[in-house]
């Protein structure tokens, strides 16, 4: 293992407003972040692995929502999520059985109607994948857990080490990466750089400096993530 799961992180225009949406739909709380930035935490613990930092960026968001939360609902239909501010892309079908929401910055998310033993919530992290079985494997190798694969060909991690939720998930899509992801996720390290994530075959985009404190990378598919060396202890 190279590595924990840390947190979620979102790009965003108006990273108030869309912490505020997010802790709304994830029953949480906002915190100040820095500067325009602000974090969403889910109970009274302060930051952790169910966090999601939101980070004002100058880009507006453009192509596909690669990465995103599968939410399990408290009632029967999403009445509540509209309300809130999100937006209807897809009503279950004859193809699938949740709803495809978008929230205020076009983020798009699933959300599934409760079941018996669910709880309501995040369960999910999708990401779309050329090639899902490579991927869980290489992330099961960086975080731990094992991999299980579908006869839908989506390949998912469970148990991977700080992973707040039931699955990882790598689904299958026809499109190749070829913008930045909106959403990513972070890592923290277990030794002091990089070095064997970059070894194991992530791609360094930028190491520390003046203005950052961690190393950001790309996985084998090009999705961006950032790691973190462990905090000094005393």
């Amino acid at each position: 293992m190279i590595a924990r799961f840390k947190d979620l992180c979102m790009d965003a225009a108006d990273p108030r407003s869309l912490a505020g949406f997010w802790a709304h739909v994830l029953d949480g709380s906002v915190a100040d972040a820095g500067a325009e930035d602000r974090r969403v935490d889910r109970g009274p613990g302060g930051a952790g692995p169910e966090s999601i930092w939101v980070n004002q960026v100058p880009e507006p968001r453009v192509g596909k929502t690669r990465v995103h939360l599968d939410l399990r609902l408290a009632d029967d239909e999403p009445t509540a999520l509209l309300a809130a501010g999100a937006r209807l892309v897809r009503e279950p079908d004859a193809e699938v059985d949740w709803w495809v929401l978008a929230d205020p910055e076009g983020n798009q998310f699933c959300v599934f109607a409760p079941g018996e033993g669910t709880r309501p919530g995040p369960f999910e992290l999708v990401v779309d994948s050329a090639d899902p079985l490579a991927q869980a494997r290489w992330w099961a190798g960086v975080v731990g857990g094992t991999v299980e694969t579908s006869d839908e060909g989506h390949a998912s991690v469970v148990g991977a080490a700080g992973f707040p939720w039931d699955d990882w998930i790598f689904d299958p899509v026809p499109e190749r990466k070829r913008v930045k992801n909106r959403v990513h996720w972070d890592v923290d390290l277990t030794g002091p750089d990089a070095t064997a994530l970059i070894s194991a075959g992530a791609t360094l985009l930028r190491e520390p400096d003046a203005d950052i404190g961690w190393w950001v990378l790309a996985d084998p598919e090009g999705n961006e993530f950032c790691a973190f060396a462990p905090r000094p202890v005393g």
